[in-house]
């Protein structure tokens, strides 16, 4: 995984492709020849421990060196350069043979012109930039069907770009340097030829050297087939690798899921599919592998033993905002609590993967999904919000949006009970919580504790055991913190119990800014990182869990309930929670934290 901690990267970015394998360049501080294309032999420095070792141009390492007559390796090297006719001569030689040796990356942002580009993908890659994370050698290419010139592209992305980083006094500079990487090319998404031009354009850039491609599909799911064909038949690389980012919706169900990962499939292989989550790229969620493997005081409460139940909440303050119409054929379920909350849910009861590794890291997480029950009809609550009036303002309702049929049955709210049939996790009941235009915007994770048997100080909480309960929180956005819930005595001559919070904010804690998730995931993709990307049998997984729940919706014609614009939500997810026993966690006043 890159080093993100500070947003310092330490460029970790130092190897080439060939034939498709990845392979590190083998480096070294001594002195060596720059010796013509023909010769493909660098020699070391005799001064050198390795100085028996001829190191090959492609990678090999010959034996020991053996003297000719009299005359030495270094001597017989002099002579043979001397036969080169003119410097012009030396100069194509040695600039032909430095270029086979370096590598470079072209970045191609497919749908260039659209919002998810502007606003994330482009400023992303900025930021990557300005901090030193990306490779030497790199060039951003945006197409779409838009006509623009590469000047009207760079216009467009320096709109989006911030010095938000720190603010340094040289970003106008860096900014600069970085559109001048930035170049366009118009054509359609399902045209070989219009890909075929944009090869030609990227290998005048490559310049002869290793060519390493990542396209960043920012297009709607309905075309990804025809763009990755094009990519892959007329624009791959062909001495490097060709990796594609695919942005979610993975399909709308079992069997559309299923149905794209085959059609990738037939143009990628499995290791060059980047199928993005963006939420597996924020911090926090970056961190609970980091909090629970290594504190020891977490992982042994990480159970059913000690854990009544876990909160999974994500609410949003605005409603659709425009997108009605991408939304109203997915919604709510398919949106948010399929991929990004069943994520973080995998990553946060997984099982110790045996290393950091990402098949091993991803392994755990089909585990668990493997072991969820799938969902039942009676174990989720859908709702939609309606226009509300508040302080004189009044808020459309979803079916407002013009967007969005009137007759629309779509949720904007879901709230939903999951259970792992696990040895660690039987019986524990994992509640989402997923909604659009509620009370306020969050992310979060709540873990609540089992009560203390036979507390001792039971009567100083009255009947709410609930009061006397540990909880540790995760925030996940916006203000991001850790922190933990725990009963503490007030200072004084009394016996008076408080709750306190033991609290890690990350804005006190931390002067750096936290990166954006994008920057992180678009890094790890250009350095091959799995981790935080989806395999397709984890796909599989997800969908198995949800398509039943979401089909049988569908089919009975299940009326939302509806919830006030700005509310907290209906009243039916109180319900689902008081079932299990559960109270939502963020229903209650907290102190700030």
């Amino acid at each position: 995984m890159a080093a993100f901690s500070s947003m310092h990267c330490p460029l970790s970015y130092s190897s080439s492709i060939y034939g498709g394998k990845d392979q590190s360049f083998i480096s070294s501080a001594s002195p060596r020849f720059s010796v013509p294309a023909k010769a493909k032999v660098f020699v070391q420095s005799p001064g050198n421990s390795h100085q028996n070792a001829v190191l090959m141009q492609d990678g090999a390492v010959a034996t020991k060196v053996s003297l000719v007559g009299k005359e030495t390796h270094i001597e017989k090297l002099e002579r043979d350069l001397m036969s080169i006719t003119s410097l012009k001569e030396w100069d194509e030689k040695a600039g032909s043979d430095i270029n086979e040796n370096e590598s470079t990356v072209s970045i191609t942002v497919v749908g260039a012109s659209g919002d998810l580009a502007k606003k994330k993908i482009f400023p992303a890659l900025f930021a990557l930039y300005y901090e030193g994370c990306l490779p030497k050698h790199f060039t951003i290419y945006g197409y779409a069907r838009s006509k623009m010139t590469d000047a009207e592209l760079r216009n467009m992305v320096s709109k989006t770009l911030t010095c938000r980083i720190d603010k340094r006094e040289n970003c106008g500079e860096k900014m600069d340097e970085f559109l001048k990487r930035c170049f366009y090319h118009s054509g359609q998404y399902d045209s070989e030829e219009n890909f075929a031009q944009l090869d030609k354009k990227l290998e005048e850039h490559e310049g002869g050297r290793v060519s390493n491609r990542l396209f960043y599909l920012s297009i709607p799911p309905n075309i990804f087939i025809n763009a990755v064909k094009c990519a892959s038949t007329s624009a791959s690389s062909g001495n490097g690798w060709t990796r594609v980012i695919v942005e979610k919706p993975f399909g709308r169900d079992s069997e559309s899921s299923a149905a794209l990962t085959k059609a990738l499939k037939q143009y990628l292989n499995e290791d060059q599919i980047f199928r993005i989550d963006h939420y597996l790229g924020k911090e926090l969620v970056e961190n609970l592998s980091v909090l629970r493997f290594s504190n020891l005081i977490f992982e042994p409460l990480w159970s059913r033993r000690y854990i009544r139940n876990v909160q999974l909440i994500f609410s949003e303050d605005f409603g659709t905002e425009g997108r009605g119409g991408y939304f109203d054929h997915y919604g709510i379920i398919r949106d948010i609590m399929q991929n990004h909350l069943l994520q973080i849910l995998a990553l946060f009861a997984m099982e110790t993967p045996i290393s950091l590794d990402a098949e091993d890291i991803r392994n755990e997480k089909v585990k668990v999904l493997r072991s969820m029950r799938p969902l039942r009809l009676e174990d989720v609550v859908i709702g939609q919000y309606k226009s509300h009036t508040k302080g004189g303002v009044t808020y459309p309702g979803y079916t407002d949006d013009k967007t969005v049929p009137k007759d629309s049955l779509t949720p904007t709210f879901a709230a939903a009970a999951l259970f792992i049939d696990n040895a660690r996790w039987d019986g524990v009941p994992f509640l989402m919580k997923a909604g659009k235009a509620l009370n306020n915007k969050r992310a979060e994770i709540r873990v609540q504790f089992r009560h203390v048997p036979g507390n001792l100080y039971n009567r100083k909480f009255g009947t709410d055991l609930d009061q006397a309960t540990n909880e540790l929180v995760i925030r996940v956005q916006p203000d991001e913190a850790i922190y933990l819930k725990i009963n503490n005595k007030v200072p004084g001559l009394g016996m008076r119990l408080d709750r306190s919070n033991l609290n890690l904010h990350y804005a006190a804690r931390y002067s750096k800014e936290i990166p954006d998730a994008y920057e992180r995931l678009l890094l790890d993709a250009v350095e091959g990182e799995r981790r935080l990307f989806i395999r397709s049998d984890e796909l599989d997984a997800a969908w198995s869990l949800f398509t039943p729940v979401l089909a049988e919706l569908e089919e009975k014609k299940i009326i939302p309930e509806y919830y006030p614009y700005g509310s907290r939500g209906p009243v039916g997810a109180h319900y689902l929670a008081a079932r299990y026993n559960v109270r939502w966690g963020d229903l209650g006043v907290e102190q700030s934290v």
